[in-house]
Protein backbone atom coordinates (compact mmCIF):
# COMPACT_ATOMS: atom_id res chain seq x y z
CA UNK A 1 0.00 0.00 0.00
CA UNK A 2 0.96 3.68 -0.30
CA UNK A 3 -0.26 7.07 0.93
CA UNK A 4 0.19 10.15 -0.02
CA UNK A 5 0.44 13.11 2.43
CA UNK A 6 0.60 17.21 2.92
CA UNK A 7 4.06 16.80 4.59
CA UNK A 8 6.39 14.59 5.80
CA UNK A 9 4.83 14.68 9.86
CA UNK A 10 1.77 13.38 11.08
CA UNK A 11 3.37 15.12 14.44
CA UNK A 12 3.03 18.48 13.21
CA UNK A 13 -0.53 18.16 11.67
CA UNK A 14 0.58 16.65 8.29
CA UNK A 15 -2.57 14.43 6.83
CA UNK A 16 -3.30 11.84 4.32
CA UNK A 17 -4.15 12.95 0.99
CA UNK A 18 -4.29 9.54 -0.96
CA UNK A 19 -4.50 5.71 -0.13
CA UNK A 20 -4.49 3.20 -2.33
CA UNK A 21 -3.28 -0.64 -2.07
CA UNK A 22 -3.20 -3.48 -3.65
CA UNK A 23 -3.65 -7.39 -3.67
CA UNK A 24 -0.56 -9.53 -4.23
CA UNK A 25 -1.98 -13.76 -3.69
CA UNK A 26 0.33 -16.88 -4.62
CA UNK A 27 3.15 -13.85 -5.98
CA UNK A 28 0.65 -12.48 -8.58
CA UNK A 29 0.06 -8.94 -8.55
CA UNK A 30 -3.81 -9.08 -8.54
CA UNK A 31 -4.13 -5.27 -10.68
CA UNK A 32 -7.65 -5.69 -10.84
CA UNK A 33 -8.39 -6.16 -6.88
CA UNK A 34 -7.18 -2.78 -5.62
CA UNK A 35 -7.60 0.16 -3.47
CA UNK A 36 -7.29 3.51 -4.49
CA UNK A 37 -9.27 7.04 -2.78
CA UNK A 38 -8.50 10.61 -1.96
CA UNK A 39 -9.09 11.78 1.24
CA UNK A 40 -9.99 15.13 2.04
CA UNK A 41 -7.06 16.71 5.07
CA UNK A 42 -9.45 19.15 6.16
CA UNK A 43 -6.68 21.76 5.79
CA UNK A 44 -4.92 23.25 2.42
CA UNK A 45 -2.30 20.88 0.61
CA UNK A 46 1.52 22.93 0.90
CA UNK A 47 2.69 24.02 -2.56
CA UNK A 48 5.89 21.40 -1.99
CA UNK A 49 3.03 17.98 -1.11
CA UNK A 50 1.78 19.44 -4.55
CA UNK A 51 4.99 19.73 -7.01
CA UNK A 52 5.63 16.22 -5.17
CA UNK A 53 2.23 14.12 -5.58
CA UNK A 54 0.82 16.12 -7.93
CA UNK A 55 -2.83 16.16 -5.97
CA UNK A 56 -4.67 19.77 -5.82
CA UNK A 57 -6.87 21.18 -3.22
CA UNK A 58 -9.39 20.86 -5.76
CA UNK A 59 -8.25 16.88 -6.04
CA UNK A 60 -9.61 16.22 -2.74
CA UNK A 61 -11.92 18.99 -1.92
CA UNK A 62 -15.06 16.53 -2.37
CA UNK A 63 -13.31 13.47 -0.89
CA UNK A 64 -14.54 12.04 2.12
CA UNK A 65 -12.59 12.59 5.07
CA UNK A 66 -10.04 10.20 6.90
CA UNK A 67 -12.82 8.44 9.34
CA UNK A 68 -14.93 7.49 6.38
CA UNK A 69 -11.83 6.18 4.35
CA UNK A 70 -9.80 4.65 6.51
CA UNK A 71 -12.11 1.56 7.39
CA UNK A 72 -12.77 1.26 3.92
CA UNK A 73 -9.27 0.81 3.40
CA UNK A 74 -8.76 -1.86 6.49
CA UNK A 75 -11.66 -3.59 5.01
CA UNK A 76 -9.76 -4.03 1.98
CA UNK A 77 -6.86 -5.21 3.55
CA UNK A 78 -8.71 -7.31 6.40
CA UNK A 79 -6.74 -10.30 6.83
CA UNK A 80 -3.64 -9.45 5.08
CA UNK A 81 -0.22 -7.78 6.18
CA UNK A 82 0.49 -5.31 4.60
CA UNK A 83 3.32 -4.15 2.77
CA UNK A 84 5.09 -0.70 2.27
CA UNK A 85 8.21 1.19 1.28
CA UNK A 86 9.45 2.59 4.45
CA UNK A 87 6.79 1.35 6.50
CA UNK A 88 7.39 3.15 9.34
CA UNK A 89 6.57 6.38 7.23
CA UNK A 90 3.02 4.95 6.23
CA UNK A 91 2.32 3.47 9.53
CA UNK A 92 2.98 6.87 11.58
CA UNK A 93 0.46 8.52 9.40
CA UNK A 94 -2.01 5.30 9.80
CA UNK A 95 -1.46 5.83 13.48
CA UNK A 96 -2.16 9.21 13.96
CA UNK A 97 -4.81 9.64 11.54
CA UNK A 98 -6.54 6.66 13.18
CA UNK A 99 -7.10 8.45 15.88
CA UNK A 100 -9.79 10.67 13.95
CA UNK A 101 -11.95 7.34 13.49
CA UNK A 102 -14.88 6.45 15.73
CA UNK A 103 -13.97 3.95 17.92
CA UNK A 104 -10.85 1.89 18.15
CA UNK A 105 -9.22 0.76 14.95
CA UNK A 106 -6.90 -1.95 14.90
CA UNK A 107 -3.95 -1.85 12.35
CA UNK A 108 -2.53 -4.79 10.46
CA UNK A 109 0.99 -5.87 10.76
CA UNK A 110 2.91 -4.11 8.00
CA UNK A 111 6.40 -4.78 6.76
CA UNK A 112 8.49 -2.56 4.58
CA UNK A 113 10.38 -3.27 1.65
CA UNK A 114 13.15 -0.58 2.23
CA UNK A 115 14.11 -2.73 5.25
CA UNK A 116 14.10 -5.91 2.73
CA UNK A 117 16.11 -4.40 0.24
CA UNK A 118 18.68 -2.89 2.58
CA UNK A 119 18.88 -6.54 3.79
CA UNK A 120 19.25 -7.71 0.58
CA UNK A 121 21.62 -5.58 -0.74
CA UNK A 122 23.89 -4.18 1.78
CA UNK A 123 26.20 -2.43 -0.30
CA UNK A 124 23.74 -0.12 -2.31
CA UNK A 125 24.18 3.09 -0.73
CA UNK A 126 20.12 4.23 -1.08
CA UNK A 127 17.34 2.46 -1.44
CA UNK A 128 14.83 4.64 -2.39
CA UNK A 129 11.37 3.13 -4.62
CA UNK A 130 13.26 4.87 -7.76
CA UNK A 131 16.83 2.77 -6.67
CA UNK A 132 14.91 -0.30 -6.46
CA UNK A 133 12.80 0.33 -9.65
CA UNK A 134 16.30 0.74 -11.34
CA UNK A 135 17.87 -1.68 -10.09
CA UNK A 136 15.25 -4.60 -11.30
CA UNK A 137 14.28 -2.97 -14.17
CA UNK A 138 10.95 -1.65 -13.69
CA UNK A 139 8.97 0.44 -15.44
CA UNK A 140 8.29 4.09 -13.88
CA UNK A 141 5.02 5.45 -14.39
CA UNK A 142 4.24 8.61 -15.68
CA UNK A 143 2.18 8.88 -11.98
CA UNK A 144 4.92 8.12 -9.90
CA UNK A 145 4.39 9.98 -6.33
CA UNK A 146 0.70 8.95 -6.35
CA UNK A 147 -0.23 6.23 -4.06
CA UNK A 148 -2.16 3.06 -6.63
CA UNK A 149 1.08 3.81 -8.83
CA UNK A 150 3.33 3.60 -5.69
CA UNK A 151 1.49 0.84 -4.28
CA UNK A 152 1.96 -1.01 -7.49
CA UNK A 153 5.51 -0.73 -7.77
CA UNK A 154 6.11 -1.49 -4.14
CA UNK A 155 4.40 -4.95 -5.33
CA UNK A 156 6.40 -5.30 -8.08
CA UNK A 157 9.64 -4.48 -5.90
CA UNK A 158 8.69 -7.01 -3.29
CA UNK A 159 8.31 -9.95 -6.17
CA UNK A 160 11.45 -9.29 -7.57
CA UNK A 161 13.25 -9.03 -3.97
CA UNK A 162 11.12 -12.52 -2.84
CA UNK A 163 13.09 -14.22 -5.84
CA UNK A 164 16.21 -12.70 -4.86
CA UNK A 165 16.64 -13.72 -1.71
CA UNK A 166 14.55 -16.90 -2.35
CA UNK A 167 11.63 -15.67 0.47
CA UNK A 168 9.25 -18.55 0.07
CA UNK A 169 7.08 -17.59 3.60
CA UNK A 170 5.66 -15.13 4.89
CA UNK A 171 7.78 -16.22 8.20
CA UNK A 172 10.83 -15.55 6.23
CA UNK A 173 9.29 -12.35 4.98
CA UNK A 174 8.51 -11.26 8.12
CA UNK A 175 12.55 -12.27 9.41
CA UNK A 176 14.00 -10.25 6.71
CA UNK A 177 11.25 -7.73 6.49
Amino acid sequence: FDLETTGLDPQKGHRIVEIAGVRIENGVILRNETFASFVNPEREIPSEARQINKITDEDVRVAATIDNILPKFLAFAQGSTLIAHNASFDVSFLTTEKEYCWGYVDLPECLCTMRLFQRLFPSEFRSSLDVLCRKFQLTIPMERHRALADALLTAEALLRMLDVGHITSLEELRRKA
